[in-house]
């Protein structure tokens, strides 16, 4: 109301020598009869051109719709081979279907020579298409939309031709609504803009009534109390908000902007942003790209002075065109600290009852073997448990610097006895410390989703032992993972890296890979699939120690 208000305030404003006709009416009332008088000229130059407007675009719609389901019909494998064939008998049950389907009043296929192949009255097929339209589709191969009478009458007509495989015409296919029932929905339509036109009217006469009482108290639809509250609590509501906020109009300028927004990008709180342009407060910025992309990003992790950040980035659209785009984000190395807590804590759970599992089925053999007797033997099985999680023990501390991996690697070694399997560590292992660029969680990620795979296909495959051999010479770090199972078939080599693929129909799956093949993209590296001489399959995984800049 208040925009109508601010249009019509020069009514308002009248002088004290006013005519005697006008100082009859008030205020109010020369308010109401130029708001009704501007409804009814806009209602009846809106409504005629809608009128008009509607009854060609409802015509030119409706031919549309009939070219399109022409143009599907005429690409449909069966109809072009029922077509090339002249086979009426399954074409034509095939194309009732499809009109069944929809509301088109028929559709017609006709081959080369214009005779009917599919038609809904049964007794003209065979004979010729009539309405003298068909010429473009089939000397041309033109599509195109007509008005012409048929055997069934006015009708308009979508109407493509049908190609073979050569790209030779063979037929025709036409898609029609008859010109009354489109007639029908136009009045229909008519009826309706009428009608609105008339409540439209209507609501004028009491929106100009209701203007004109409001405007006598007040020129904005808000006291300017209201509007400065409004304004105070838009900038409570920013401050409380935790992510930095900027937003940017078409031009680039800054509009709004949050204190977390300064602190997160380390400006200085003096530095005024608003009217900005970003390019001067964040020259390597890339919202600007949102304003030409149109589309929205989300979680999209980038660096601000070798800060990482988590930004998510909306376009803001009025009536199709971007007016802005609106930026949140916020830092990401909390969220990664809690990531690495929370991936030690699971990993060191994951060991300790792997181990908890394994010592207590030992412990009950143990206890077992002296309850009858057989204490050599119990000597033996606590001599051959030392022995390997010794060996394995010593050997991850000469070969493995990285603790995280050496508990991981424990569990897995723990989880492979609990299988029934073995997991052999080549002894020739090695790994120094690790590159910066690198974590420690996703370096356990990529290794332990290739154990935990290697361990699945070799107890499916009824195998004994799963090999992992670690290197850091050169220039990348190698981990080569081989199972015992079955191995990868060759169709599905490409795809046991995408998510959620899996042989095995056990919910939750697929994952597991794709995650090693995700991080290890991520640090510029690869994991490639290989098929040994002895059976199952070898993954190797390959890290550059460092990555290439962009």
């Amino acid at each position: 109301m208040s925009s109508t208000a601010e249009v019509f305030t020069p009514l308002s404003v009248q002088p004290d020598t006013a005519t005697a006709s006008r100082a009859r009416l008030g205020i109010q009332n020369r308010m109401i009869l130029a708001l009704c008088l501007m409804a009814l000229l806009q209602a009846v130059l809106l409504g005629g051109y809608a009128l008009w407007h509607l009854s060609n675009s409802v015509e030119e719609q409706i031919g549309h719709r009939a070219l399109q389901l022409a143009r599907a019909v005429a690409l449909i494998p069966e109809v072009v081979s029922a077509v090339e064939r002249r086979d009426s008998e399954s074409l034509d049950p095939f194309i009732d279907q499809i009109r069944a389907t929809g509301d088109a009043r028929f559709i017609v296929v006709g081959d080369a020579e214009g005779i009917r192949l599919a038609h809904p009255v049964k007794n003209r097929i065979g004979k010729r298409m009539v309405g003298g339209d068909n010429e473009p589709a089939l000397l041309k191969g033109e599509s195109y939309i007509s008005k012409a009478t048929g055997s069934l009458g006015p009708s308009i007509r979508g109407k493509t031709a049908i190609l073979n495989h050569a790209g030779e015409i063979i037929g025709v296919v036409s898609v029609g609504y008859m010109i009354g029932g489109v007639t029908s929905v136009i009045a229909a339509y008519q009826r309706n803009i009428l009608v609105v036109t008339a409540i439209g009217i209507l609501m004028s006469v009491i929106a100009a009534v209701s203007i004109a009482n409001y405007f006598k108290r007040s020129i904005f639809g808000l006291e300017p109390e209201q509007i400065a509250q409004l304004f105070k609590e838009r900038n409570a509501t920013l401050e409380s908000v935790r992510e930095g906020i900027i937003a940017l109009n078409a031009d680039g300028r800054i509009t709004t902007f949050n204190r977390a927004a300064v602190e997160t990008l380390g400006l200085q709180d003096a530095m005024p942003l608003a009217g900005k342009h970003i390019a001067e407060v964040l020259p390597k910025n890339t919202m600007l790209e949102t304003l030409g992309s149109r589309q929205p990003l989300f979680d999209q992790e980038i660096r601000h002075y070798g800060q990482p950040i988590v930004v998510n980035r909306i376009p803001i659209f009025d009536n199709d065109e971007v007016t802005g785009v609106v930026s949140s984000f916020r830092r990401k190395d909390e969220l990664d600290r809690l990531a690495r807590q929370l991936s030690r804590s699971e990993q060191y759970a994951d060991t300790l009852r792997s181990q908890a599992h394994e010592y207590s089925n030992k412990l009950q053999t143990i206890a077992g073997l002296i309850e009858i007797g057989a204490h050599d033997e119990a000597l033996e099985l606590v001599g051959r448990e030392s022995r390997d999680h010794q060996a394995l023990i010593h050997l991850l501390a000469e070969s493995i610097r990285e603790p995280t991996l050496s508990g991981c690697l424990i569990g897995k070694f723990n989880r492979a006895h609990e299988l029934g399997i073995e997991l052999v560590i080549d002894p020739e292992s090695r790994m120094e410390a690790l590159p910066e660029h690198i974590s420690a969680d996703q370096l356990v990620t990529v290794v332990g989703n290739l154990l935990d795979n290697a361990f699945d296909a070799t107890v499916a495959g009824n195998g004994h032992s799963v090999t992992l051999s670690i290197s850091d010479y050169g220039t990348d770090l190698i981990f080569e993972v081989e199972d015992e199972g079955e191995g990868v078939d060759a169709a599905h080599e490409t795809s046991i890296f995408e998510k959620g693929f899996s042989t095995k129909q056990d919910e939750g799956r697929g994952w597991g890979l794709y995650l090693a093949s995700q991080i290890a993209h991520q640090l510029q590296g690869d994991i490639l699939l290989e098929h040994p001489k002895s059976g199952g399959a070898r993954l190797i995984a390959y890290l550059p120690k460092e990555v290439k800049k962009p």
